[in-house]
Formats: structure tokens, sequence, C-alpha cells
């Protein structure tokens, strides 16, 4: 059946009148969403919709809305499982990349790779996002999930944020965003579609801020190949002073770090390293790393989430959350 949207901007006949696409806005149907996820899983896209500026992310949005179809926001698909079935709907990305740096401020669109802000905030010699190196995907699902790495988040930085609700362009302080550790506010409100952030910064010596961020872009290699399919660390770390007391008199000191406990360790005690359910596997040497060993499909993704789950709640008492999202 043929999409109702595509209808209104793609006409199936040569001789219809459909809409003309406004500028900055890109319609593809029946799209593999394997080849936009790093897991490369994931079936088609009944319509994938492309947005490159306001404009047209609110034109497509509203058509949506004509339409009845159903929708969903993604950014890089970094951190995203899509099911093998693909999305019976429109899958919308916003792909501004606008830039700009002034003085110690950074204004910068959601669809930015995040490593493009990094590199240009290291070479203005602005202090800050050092830490972000290697981190992969855009800045839009950095400020969804609150990213960070060696204890500093992007939070730290943000002064303000603008999205898109129903039509309307808003915009909210660092603290209505309410962050928290690997959370804001956009996670719980899907109808918010993040446009761009401002971020404050501090000057300091490029060359040390390079050095710095070379430095973790190799461990950060190690752990987690650019070539690997994989999202990264699969389930969110725990924080040390919500952790039953009989599970900390569990954990040796050592393995506590920046107050909190790396899901890593719950996951190997409880035997996930090697784990494999067809084409995924956890990693041998990483226990909260799954990644794609080849032909693997998102429900052997879920399978072996569920599985992971399982055994450290039976083990240890413990709720383990994903970071991945899952469409």
């Amino acid at each position: 059946m043929r999409s109702p949207l595509a209808d209104i901007f793609l006409p199936q006949n040569p001789g219809a009148q459909g809409k003309a696409l406004p500028a900055g806005l890109s319609i593809l149907e029946n799209v593999p969403l394997a080849g936009y996820t790093r897991f490369q899983v994931g079936g088609p896209a009944r319509i994938l919709a492309d947005a490159a500026n306001e404009a047209a992310l609110t034109e497509v949005l509203g058509a949506i809305t004509e339409s009845g179809e159903r929708y969903a926001i993604v950014g890089g698909g970094t951190n995203l499982v899509a099911d093998d079935d693909g999305y019976p709907g429109v899958v919308v990305r916003y792909t501004n990349a606008t830039l700009e740096l002034a003085g110690d401020t950074v204004a910068v669109a959601a669809g930015t790779v995040l490593q493009d802000l990094v590199d240009a905030s290291i070479t203005r010699g602005l202090k800050g996002l050092e830490t972000m190196t290697g981190i992969p995907g855009w800045v839009g699902g950095a400020l969804y999930g609150n990213a960070g790495a060696y204890g500093h988040s992007i939070q730290e930085r943000v002064t303000s944020v603008r999205f898109l609700e129903q039509g309307r362009v808003r915009e909210i302080s660092n603290a209505d965003c309410e962050f928290a550790y690997r959370e804001s506010r956009f996670k719980r409100r899907k109808d918010w579609v993040i446009l761009s952030v401002t971020l404050r910064l501090e000057s300091a010596d490029a060359e040390e801020l390079r050095a710095v961020a070379n430095g973790i872009l190799k461990i950060r290699n190690e752990k987690y190949p650019p070539t690997m399919r994989c999202a990264g660390s699969i389930f969110k770390n725990l924080l040390w002073r919500d952790l039953p007391e009989a599970v900390r008199a569990l954990v040796p000191s050592a393995v506590v770090r920046e107050g909190k406990v790396p899901s890593a360790y719950f996951l190997e005690q409880a035997g996930a390293k090697g784990m494999r359910r067809g084409g995924m596997r956890v990693a041998d040497y990483h226990a909260n790393l799954i990644y794609n060993e080849g032909g693997g499909k998102a429900d052997e993704v879920s399978e072996l989430i569920a599985e992971l789950k399982r055994r450290v709640r039976d083990r240890f008492g413990l709720d383990l959350e994903e970071e991945v999202q899952f469409l």
C-alpha cells in the first residue's frame, strides 16, 4: 500500500499534481534502515524524509499530521536498533549541520556530526567537549541522551536548546532540559524535535586540547573500532548511590569510578562475555558491548539484551537499562 505522504510529495502518476518538494527536503520510499544504523540491521522504512532546514522540517511534519501517517524522528542511527521488518510509516531525520562559533559560544544544529563539533571547538581553542571525541552520532542525539565520557557530559556546556513542538519553535534553558545521567526531558517528550543548541565553552590551548582528545580517541578506537558494527555500550552504568547495600558489599572499591559502577562489571560476573545469538555477539573483551559479526538481526540483539538483563537480575537483583533506542 502506497504511503499517503508519498501521494502528497511523490505522485504515482506522471501527470498527477503532487505537492512540490520544499527546498532542503528529500523523500525516498522503501529505504532499508540497515544502511542508516551502525548495527547495520533493520528492514525498509516506508518513507525516509530528510529535512535539511527548519522550514522543510516544519512542512514535512505538517504533511505527516495531515496524512495521519505514523512517524518517528531519528538521528545518525549510531545508537539505534531498527526492526527487522522495517518501519511502516515515515522515518524523519533533521540533517541540518550548521555550526557557528562566536567567542566562547557555539550555536550548532542537531544534524551536525558530534565529532565535527568537537574538532571545531578544539581547533578554535575552546575547552569543554574534548572528552567526547570519538563518540559517534549527531548533536541532537547527544543532547537527547546527554552523551558524555570521562566524567563529563554535554549538559555541562548547554546554555539553551531550540526545538519544534507541533509546528512551533520553542527554546528552553539548561535547567528546563532536566538533564540527568544519560537522560533528558527530550526522551520523555517524543513530540519535541531538537533543532539546535547553544553551548558555552572556555578558552584553552588548542594543542593541549588536541593531545587530550587524541589520547581518548586511541583508547576508544581500541575498545570500539570504527569499523565495528555496534552501538558502543549497550547498558547504562549504575550509580553507586542507588545500589542496594547488599550489592555494594559485592563490588570491589577499585571498580567504582566517578560515582558509578560499570554495567560491564555485573555482566561479566553473569558470564556475558562471548555470548551470542545468531550473528550478534557480546565481545570477549568487554561484557557491555554487543556487535554484529555478520548477518545479525534486530531480533537477535533484543534476545541477547533480554538474556543479559535476566542474568544480572537473577544474580544481583538489578535491572539494567539500555542506552540503545529501538525503532
